[in-house]
């Protein structure tokens, strides 16, 4: 119902921004005839009418796009409130249940466990959540000498016990020529970006998760992560979209798939602060997504950033 009073909001601005600039054609068409003897006046209706004209679309423009910005916000705060109330759910029950019932000590390791994973769950939204707004009002900070695979590992190992997944789901190509790929960065960020993209791999392949990850030198300067998904893959027109901060692909099984819409916003806000990129390529729906995360390669004897 929100939704739908909101694609009504969209509808009423742009049809009286057409009547509006309707209106406006009809009076300046009547200015023109009234005064075609007077060239002056011809000339201060045709200026005056341009710029009432661009002045209604402008603001028809920003109003919509004010409708849309409101409309990924709402879905976000849905999709946080959802992230927040479902392990807080789930550790609330293990927990009643821990307290009215004598349970065996086997099955208690068990509820311990999921209690813990509900918590990492837990912790992971609100840091994402606080991440988002710290990155834009965040002083310079240092950046220190990171070597990338390790670190890309590291973030597997932790995807891995997160969704309890076996080995093989998650894999990283060795480096060609065994070369250890540097760069500067703030490990902290730089992790969490990479952490973002195998959640985004893992969450978006519900049938069968074969995520392949690998690390190249991309340009001769720079180095090149890329993670590729055999999940539900991605339409043409929404490979630049994703990066957007709260969006999220319509119709991908939104409902079904958890989210915030802020995973891939971070990963290309960390990537701009370092000096780099992100790209997203898919051959199509259901044909997997392959995103591409590219940073400026440092120089290991290099003492100074």
């Amino acid at each position: 119902m929100n939704i739908n009073r909101r694609h009504g909001a969209i509808a009423l601005a742009i049809t009286l921004g057409v009547l509006v600039v309707a209106g406006l054609i009809a009076f300046n068409i009547a200015w023109i005839i009234l005064n075609e003897r007077r060239l002056v006046l011809v000339v201060l209706g045709l200026i005056l009418f341009g710029l009432l004209t661009a002045g209604v679309i402008l603001n028809t423009v920003f109003l919509v796009r004010e409708v849309r910005r409101n409309e990924r916000q709402d879905s976000f705060l849905n999709a946080v409130t959802h992230e927040l109330k479902t392990p807080i759910a789930s550790i609330r029950l293990y927990l009643e249940t821990l307290q009215r019932h004598t349970v065996p000590e086997e099955q208690q390791q068990q509820f311990y466990q999921i209690m813990l994973a509900d918590s990492d769950r837990l912790l992971a939204t609100v840091e994402q959540v606080l991440k988002a707004g710290e990155l834009g009002a965040r002083r310079p900070q240092d950046r220190i000498l990171l070597e990338l695979a390790p670190l890309v590992s590291d973030c597997i190992d932790i995807t891995l016990l997160r969704h309890h997944l076996p080995t093989d789901a998650i894999q990283l190509a060795p480096v060609p020529g065994n070369v250890r790929l540097h760069v500067r960065s703030i490990p902290e960020d730089l992790r969490t970006a990479v952490l973002n993209l195998l959640e985004n791999a893992v969450k978006y392949s519900p049938d069968s998760i074969e995520v392949r990850c690998s690390l190249a030198i991309s340009g001769y300067s720079n180095v090149a992560l890329t993670v590729t998904d055999a999940g539900v893959g991605l339409p043409t027109d929404q490979l630049k979209r994703i990066f957007k901060r709260f969006y999220r692909v319509p119709g991908r099984n939104a409902a079904r798939i958890r989210g915030t819409g802020l995973g891939l916003f971070l990963v290309r806000a960390i990537a701009r602060q370092h000096g780099g990129s992100i790209t997203a390529a898919s051959p199509g729906p259901n044909l997997g997504t392959t995103i591409t995360l590219t940073l400026p390669l440092a120089n290991p004897q290099q003492t100074t950033p």
